[in-house]
């Protein structure tokens, strides 16, 4: 396959489509009480919560990974595999999602939940690279790169942290991990994306 048959286009609508299978298979791990009562639904929190931070987190991968194609001209080898590994690991999600809700976030499920979002990570920042790399100043200025560049390796150090707190304090861990929602959600990030655009 050469990478001038594959546009940035369609390595976008083939992650979409993996997207939103991550998304369907998570829906269908959740499962209803047997109960007819109210009552029967607070002893599924622990699987409520997982459901909710994973679907978030998705949603805000998805968000990034669909602008930063924007940057890429064209779909080059390096951009195509990153994409692929990136995936992959965002793939993890949903297994350590169940794992987690059912062992009502034990320290073990945690952690290997956090370690799975810097594997996501560390393979968003080689993806960001990889595409920013086909950027002009006239897309995205270098103060904005630096920005996006400090973001991404802030992310990657507070899900590394919340992996070995997880150890001793699993919804300390967990707690850690979804404070990274607020550096992807910052003020900052409409600006970001607004440079995005081609």
């Amino acid at each position: 396959m050469s990478s001038k048959k594959t546009t940035p286009e369609r390595l976008a609508a083939f992650s979409d489509a993996v997207f939103a299978v991550l998304i369907t298979i998570m829906v269908l791990d959740l499962k209803p009480p047997v109960d007819a009562t109210l009552r029967a639904l607070l002893p599924l929190w622990p699987t409520a919560l997982s459901y909710a931070v994973s679907y978030l987190f998705i949603a805000i991968i998805w968000v990034n990974h669909h602008y930063l194609v924007r940057f890429a001209h064209e779909a080059t080898y390096r951009l195509i595999w990153w994409n692929f590994a990136h995936l992959f690991m965002v793939s993890l999600v949903p297994a350590t999602t169940a794992w987690m809700a059912a062992t009502k976030l034990a320290a073990a499920p945690v952690f290997v939940y956090a370690l799975v979002f810097v594997l996501v990570e560390t393979a968003y920042i080689a993806f960001e690279g990889s595409a920013l790399s086909q950027a002009g100043d006239g897309d995205i200025t270098p103060r904005l790169r630096r920005i996006a560049r400090i973001r991404s390796y802030m992310a990657l150090g507070m899900f590394s942290g919340a992996a070995a707190v997880s150890f001793w304090f699993p919804l300390g861990g967990l707690a850690l991990v979804c404070c990274v929602l607020l550096i992807y959600l910052s003020p900052g990030m409409p600006h970001f994306l607004h440079k995005s655009a081609r």
